[in-house]
């Protein structure tokens, strides 16, 4: 029962900056020249377009989940090095800027006016647990371990000569992904949370003002 509650606690966060994270991909895509995101229909807010089937069944029993990668083709792009870097960037961006949009909602609009016991409440709790869950999201995926959009961004801005080494490293980040997580799961040390929390928890009080 307390596991129910808590993913029905994260899940309207989860799913709000996991659709607003891949809209902003298939957005980034479509100004900059590539249209394969836009006839794919992923260049919609709406959740069923974006969320994967397997990643919403792994939040329910594991805590954590994905979306359906946006395609892009670099073909489209008029610098695809540099286009390809700012769409990866694209989704992370969102998950800031959706943070920051809740936390000033909290901060002016639903703190002020709520007495201190009442902060622990439903919807204040779910509004915090989508800043703090859009935070995770916008760090996890800057990290550099394909596919995240982290080692796109660092496809983009490391000298051009390096790519075609990076190609060959860059088929092994799934595996060297999954092997973390579960790791993570079966051992409780988490090598992301070593990561991830040093600047999450930070941005977290910057943007509750706590």
């Amino acid at each position: 029962m307390q596991r129910l509650a808590d993913i029905l606690l994260i899940a309207p966060g989860f799913v709000a900056g996991l659709t607003l994270h891949e809209f902003s991909h298939a957005l980034a895509a479509s100004r900059l020249g590539d249209p394969t995101a836009r006839a794919a229909g992923r260049l919609t807010l709406n959740p069923l377009a974006h969320l994967d089937f397997f990643g919403t069944i792994a939040l329910v029993f594991a805590g954590f989940g994905w979306a359906k990668p946006v395609p892009v083709n670099p073909v489209h792009l008029r610098s695809p090095r540099r286009d390809m870097a700012l769409i990866a960037l694209a989704g992370p961006v969102a998950n800031v800027l959706l943070a920051a949009a809740i936390s000033l909602v909290l901060r002016f609009f639903v703190f002020p006016w709520m007495a201190p016991q009442l902060v622990s409440s439903l919807l204040p709790m779910i509004l915090i647990q989508a800043v703090w869950i859009n935070i995770i999201l916008a760090v996890f995926n800057l990290i550099p371990i394909p596919p995240l959009d982290g080692s796109r961004i660092l496809a983009g801005v490391v000298p051009e000569s390096w790519n075609y080494g990076y190609e060959h490293v860059e088929r092994y980040g799934p595996m060297v992904l999954i092997g973390l997580i579960v790791l993570a799961s079966a051992t409780g040390y988490s090598v992301f949370g070593r990561i991830v929390s040093p600047v999450a928890a930070p941005l977290l009080r910057l943007f509750l003002g706590v």
